[in-house]
């Protein structure tokens, strides 16, 4: 297939998934074998995680002004301190998750157990009350920041399904979980971006010199951020409506179907 037709598939898989709790990381590991794309390209291990970054930019600018409100200092400690667990498990953990990451047939087991919990967390949490994020406090912010780590160590389960359970575990409502998850995403992906960057100019500068790969690399971008414009505006919607059944019935359907391919050798487990 086509290496432009490639990006732009994963960047509207990305785009549509990010902020859906179905792992958005799953959904291009599934789609890359099926379209050809090389799961050892330094070029496409990068892509997939810049094109992460543009769609959580999305938030930015849906969010803007509580961005902007540099007056804010208090839900920017929030964000800092939820942010550290990430950053220290994904460093101290590097190889274990590179590992995960290749490994198929965990991330479709995975699919299947996070959407079976997606069946019952509505009626998990029916008492949740703290609707401004203003009453969410430090020690709420880290305890999200931990359920963020199971997203890095249990690849498939979803960093925004981890994120809003964890959220909802502190008495969060469904909507403020969902935005307390978008706005940790940004410096989330921002650090990871910027490490995959770093890793990329060490090892194969030559991937960053090459203008087809920027080209291609910025198409998926403003691909992804687009399509998750609007995936935002969806997602918050329907949560507050329809809660998260749906989706765990999804990936339960999803997962099953990736082990079959699997089963039938039509794609590889790693």
């Amino acid at each position: 297939m086509n290496q432009q037709v490639q990006s732009i598939i994963t960047a509207i898989v990305e785009g549509l998934t990010e902020f859906l709790p179905v792992s958005s990381t799953a959904h291009m590991k599934i789609v890359n074998p099926l379209i050809g794309i090389n799961a050892e390209d330094p070029f496409f291990n990068m892509f997939e995680v810049v094109i992460q970054l543009a769609a959580i930019l999305s938030v930015v600018t849906v969010y803007w002004k509580k961005f902007l409100d540099f007056k804010s200092f208090h839900f920017y400690l929030k964000l800092f301190i939820a942010v550290i667990p990430a950053l220290v498990f994904g460093a101290l953990l590097k190889k274990y998750i590179d590992s995960a990451l290749s490994n198929l047939t965990f991330i479709a087991c995975v699919m299947i157990g996070g959407g079976i919990l997606l069946l019952f967390i509505d009626k998990l949490f029916t008492k949740n009350n703290i609707e401004d994020d203003a009453e969410i406090s430090n020690k709420n912010a880290l305890i999200i920041g931990c359920f963020q780590v199971l997203s890095i160590l249990f690849p498939g389960l979803s960093r925004s399904a981890a994120t809003i359970v964890g959220g909802m575990s502190q008495k969060l409502s469904r909507g403020l979980a969902a935005e307390f998850s978008f706005f940790l995403a940004v410096p989330t992906m921002f650090a990871a971006s910027a490490k995959s960057l770093w890793d990329v100019y060490k090892e194969s500068p030559e991937v960053l010199k090459d203008t087809h790969n920027l080209g291609r690399l910025g198409l998926g971008a403003a691909i992804a951020y687009i399509i998750a414009l609007l995936s935002i505006k969806f997602f918050i919607g329907y949560l507050q409506k329809h809660g998260f059944k749906m989706f765990g019935w999804y990936r339960i359907a999803l997962g099953i179907v990736v082990l079959g391919l699997i089963f039938t050798n039509i794609i590889k487990p790693i």
